[in-house]
């Protein structure tokens, strides 16, 4: 199958007939197959009945339902899992993205891109509580990462399903797809897309999920920078910390022996003590973690790379280290 639309839908029932039409109708004339996968997020307003009457209805349509509402990072990594297309199109399920776009993003990976994301340029959103936030938050990810971007929160975005297999989404994650995909060596792009006001349903996002994206940004930080050499940001903070005590502890000696200063009660002297011993907990800390990033790779036999294609291996009946202990039992 060439494309899954994996769609993540929260209390949705006035908009799942549209939606499903919507899509229809945006790839009725496209010659590849594809399937859409609905993932039901605990919806209670009616749309998981409204979906599973649909799915008899549509044989493209496949329905994922979940036990209570996880979150749209649970439900989107549940239909990338599930998902069977060679390309993976994800696209909210309030009509607010225009499905009409999806054959663009479709196109611009058959050029050879691995993952494109939408840019709302012309958002349908109020400004105040949506579209200001969501700006100041887009240009701090993209000064704090190095990745730019315009519009992270777009939901619209196609990948390949090798790059999609990579990504482990927790937490509010789902935003930080593309620059996730691109520390993984995922070839990126940003179109423009178009985006409507929201015709039916309620919200589920406000401001407050403004400083939830701010603290995932941490992570992600931590993530794409540091999650291999956890050594390199927990020491370098204890050796900051370190020389900050050592330099509050030679200030206090000098005041001592030039000036005859009383060292009792003087704060330089509890700001060395303090700063010595913040760095050696970063030192443990970083060491704590470079034990766990080891635990982590091999006990799942993962690798801290991802490869991208081999070439000349099929000329290989089995690989080399095969074929040394066969000869060596033989």
């Amino acid at each position: 199958m060439k494309l899954s639309i994996v769609v993540p839908i929260y209390n949705e029932v006035e908009n799942v007939d549209q939606l499903v039409t919507a899509i229809t109708n945006a790839l009725a004339s496209v010659s590849y197959e594809y399937e859409i996968v609905a993932v039901d997020d605990g919806s209670t307003d009616g749309t998981r009945d409204k979906l599973a009457r649909l799915v008899d209805a549509n044989h493209r349509l496949r329905v994922i339902e979940l036990r209570r509402n996880y979150g749209q990072t649970a439900a989107m990594s549940a239909g990338i899992e599930h998902a069977a297309g060679e390309v993976i199109v994800t696209i909210d399920g309030d009509l607010q993205n225009d499905p009409a776009d999806i054959p663009a993003l479709v196109a611009k990976i058959d050029e050879g891109y691995d993952l494109v994301h939408g840019w709302r340029k012309d958002r349908q959103d109020p400004w105040l509580s949506r579209r200001f936030p969501s700006l100041l938050a887009n240009r701090l990810i993209a000064a704090v990462t190095k990745f730019p971007c315009h519009d992270l929160g777009c939901t619209l975005k196609a990948m390949r399903r090798e790059i999609a297999a990579d990504l482990r989404l927790y937490g509010e994650m789902h935003r930080f797809i593309p620059i996730l995909a691109s520390w993984h060596g995922a070839r990126c792009t940003e179109i423009v897309t178009r985006h409507h006001p929201r015709r039916c349903g309620k919200s589920k996002y406000g401001i407050m999920r403004t400083f939830a994206v701010l603290l995932d940004l941490i992570t992600v930080v931590y993530l794409t920078r540091y999650s291999l050499k956890p050594m390199r940001l927990f020491g370098g903070l204890g050796a900051a910390a370190a020389a900050l005590g050592l330099a509050c502890g030679l200030a206090t000696l000098l005041m001592k022996l030039v000036a005859d200063f009383d060292i009792t009660g003087n704060p330089l002297l509890y700001g060395a003590l303090f700063g010595i011993m913040i760095g050696l907990q970063f030192t443990l800390m970083g060491m704590t973690a470079e034990m766990n990033t080891r635990t982590h790779y091999e006990s799942q036999e993962r690798r801290p790379y991802a490869i991208s294609r081999l070439r000349g291996f099929s000329r290989l009946t089995q690989p080399a280290s095969r074929l040394a202990n066969t000869e060596l039992a033989a």
